[in-house]
């Protein structure tokens, strides 16, 4: 006989919800963290007991008065919307009104708060959300929630939870809110030792090095950029501010740092994400990942939070137009200029022509010209006067605030590269370069990539085109055998740049080298080559200093 449906009791109703949005130590410290940054708080202390499923989270936001306090906890109580219409235009992190209530339901709960100005007050909650005990007390304006206890009736998910494991969680989730909040203090305590602490800072950039190891404040760009919205808007102020790690200085084994929030929380977007990634293309070594953070500031009527209990997942509309200028703004920022005029002449790269001749570098080109032009645009480049060549493999160029060492292969392998991005053009040869004994998956290669290739006898095909770069080298063959055992098009262009750049121990005058500085600092993603190696040392002035002593006083110097 089949069992007869009955509406669940209204207790297992919100035990069942109050699971979903606390599943962790670390989704209570989310929901209370969230709730002192609404409330305007500067300083958070969050004190975890993990054994015994303790967390008390304070802060020196505005508190709460007892009226407040005595329906902070009841089902579905907030602050922070009103009506259906407010659910399109929500400012703060917390609106649901689901968390206090869920911690009453599965934890014991307690609350002391003061506003400025007023007496502060303690309320403890039953597990229905209801204040009893509510008693004043003595503490500084803000708020200090106590939750013990947790999942005291949930021992399944306990057992699920390893401590260690909910710390490490812990001390993720603080420092990703922290890269979202920069101008708050955070400390996290294992019970009465300091675990982290975040002090506060102007920007990402700040926060990022007290949080991810290894990684140093000069090893960062900030990103900073005033967002176009897809409809006029002037009651809300766009914008994108975050940081990423110079490719040649900071990546990752993993895909694990690159990190998207949205009007201060972080959010999941498998779509920004892969396109952040795109920007990052061919400035990291293979199989290394890039650091980046980017926050969105945008009206809230352009999201729509409620997708998900812990509102990580959201729908952003006219998601191409934030992709669009979120990609912009990464490739303005990894160049060595990072000026609007560069945006304004559409890729100035386009201007260079490809000069190749046996391999040798040339400065027979219409240079001169092209000069004229960017200085009529006043573009501000970075000042590069090539000094001298260090065994025929480095470039000594002096700048206003010291000295570069510039790689001279990899960075001609850059310049090659980006042109070649921008036209990969195929060109007659006469006669065909034979190549014998092609698999069929080398065969299909060479005609991905445009060739013209012909059956010239049993074994043997014949070559009638090939990349324009490579028509005049001696070593043709051989590149050709190279690209047809590459995997598409991309490394194509990479292996065609690196066989046709100037080899290291090249001797090159210091008109040929100035002429590749100019070209180089041109370039889109001028830190590394495309096989993401770093392509020039800087030494500044003031490290210079430091290491001659020129800031000791001369007397000091010599005794007096």
């Amino acid at each position: 006989m089949a069992s007869q449906i009955q509406p669940l009791p209204e207790d297992l109703i919100y035990l069942i919800a109050a699971g979903e949005v606390i599943d962790s130590l670390e989704a209570v410290v989310r929901e209370l963290v969230e709730n002192a940054l609404d409330a305007q708080a500067t300083r958070i202390t969050i004190s975890v007991w993990p054994e015994q499923w303790r967390i008390q989270v304070a802060d020196n936001g505005a508190g709460m008065d007892l009226t407040n306090l005595k329906q902070a906890a009841t089902a579905h109580s907030t602050s922070k919307i009103r009506t259906i219409a407010d659910l399109c235009q929500i400012t703060s992190l917390g609106f649901r009104g689901e968390a206090l209530h869920s911690l009453a339901q599965l934890a014991q709960l307690e609350i002391l708060s003061r506003p400025v100005g007023e007496i502060g007050w303690r309320v403890a909650y039953n597990r229905q959300g209801e204040p009893f005990e509510p008693e004043a007390v003595a503490i500084a304006p803000g708020t200090v929630v106590t939750v013990s206890d947790l999942f005291d009736n949930w021992q399944g998910r306990r057992q699920a939870l390893p401590s260690a494991q909910q710390l490490r969680s812990i001390h993720r989730i603080v420092g990703q809110i922290a890269l979202c909040y920069p101008h708050v203090h955070w400390e996290v305590r294992n019970g009465s030792t300091c675990g982290l602490q975040i002090s506060s800072g102007v920007g990402a950039d700040s926060i990022l090095p007290q949080i991810l190891r290894g990684v140093r404040r000069s090893d960062l760009q900030p990103l900073k950029l005033q967002l176009t919205t897809p409809t006029p808007d002037t009651t809300s102020a766009n914008s994108l501010q975050g940081v990423l790690g110079l490719p040649d200085r900071c990546h990752r084994h993993r895909p694990d740092w690159v990190k998207i929030a949205l009007n201060g929380r972080m959010v999941r977007s498998p779509e920004i994400q892969q396109t952040i990634l795109t920007a990052f293309s061919r400035t990291v070594p293979r199989d290394r990942f890039p650091v980046c953070f980017i926050h969105l500031q945008i009206n809230p009527a352009y999201i729509d939070w409620n997708r998900h209990p812990a509102k990580e997942e959201v729908y952003l509309h006219h998601l191409d137009i934030w992709q669009q200028q979120i990609q912009t703004c990464i490739e303005n920022a990894l160049r060595l200029n990072p000026t609007t005029a560069v945006a304004k002449l559409d890729r100035v790269d386009k201007l260079l022509k490809v000069s190749e001749e046996q391999g040798r570098y040339q400065t027979h080109r219409s240079i001169s010209t092209q000069k004229e032009r960017l200085r009529g645009e006043e573009l501000s480049l970075i000042e590069l006067k090539a000094i001298a060549q260090v065994h025929n493999t480095y470039i000594v160029a002096e700048h206003p605030n010291g000295l570069w060492l510039v790689e001279q292969h990899i960075a001609h392998e850059r310049v090659l590269y980006e042109q070649l991005c921008e036209a990969w053009k195929q060109v007659n040869i006469e006669p065909p370069i034979l190549l014998q004994q092609l698999s069929t998956p080398q065969l299909e290669q060479l005609q991905r990539l445009g060739l013209q290739v012909d059956p010239f006898g049993e074994q043997l095909w014949a070559v009638r085109t090939v990349p324009e770069m490579l028509s005049q080298r001696e070593d043709c063959r051989e590149a050709l055998i190279e690209l047809s055992l590459g995997k598409d098009l991309e490394a194509a262009l990479v292996a065609t740049a690196c066989r046709s750049a100037i080899r290291n121990g090249t001797p090159l005058s210091l008109p040929e080298m100035q002429t590749l500085l100019e070209q180089w600092v041109r370039t889109r993603n001028p830190r590394t080559c495309p096989h993401g190696r770093p392509i020039f040392l800087r030494l500044d002035e003031s490290s210079l200093s430091r290491f001659f002593r020129r800031h000791w006083v001369i007397g000091k110097s010599h005794g007096i």
